[in-house]
């Protein structure tokens, strides 16, 4: 870049700041990003601790089937089954 002198320095300037943003915005994206995983995981272990052997079973069945989920395919499926006897035995008793 012989003889662009201060119209150089001028880009360079201004190329230097827009990067320097630009991290900056990234950053921050990484931090939420690692604060999103740090809260997925919470629910994971929560999920995991609260799920029956019988369901964990049948959800590690479905990741090596490749099949997504029973709750994803149709929500509340794993509660309805609940709920029905659950009615049924309050009026009876």
């Amino acid at each position: 870049m012989l003889g662009c002198g201060s119209v150089c320095d001028l880009v360079k300037s201004h190329l230097m700041y827009a990067v320097r943003e630009e991290v900056e915005v990234l950053k921050e994206q990484i931090k939420e990003l690692i604060d999103r995983n740090s809260q997925l995981e919470q629910e994971n272990n929560l999920l995991k601790n609260l799920a029956s052997p019988e369901q964990l079973a049948q959800f590690q069945a479905q990741l090596q089937s490749g099949s997504p989920p029973a709750s994803s395919q149709q929500p509340g499926t794993a509660t309805q089954p609940a709920q029905p006897s659950s009615q049924s035995t309050g009026p009876s008793a």
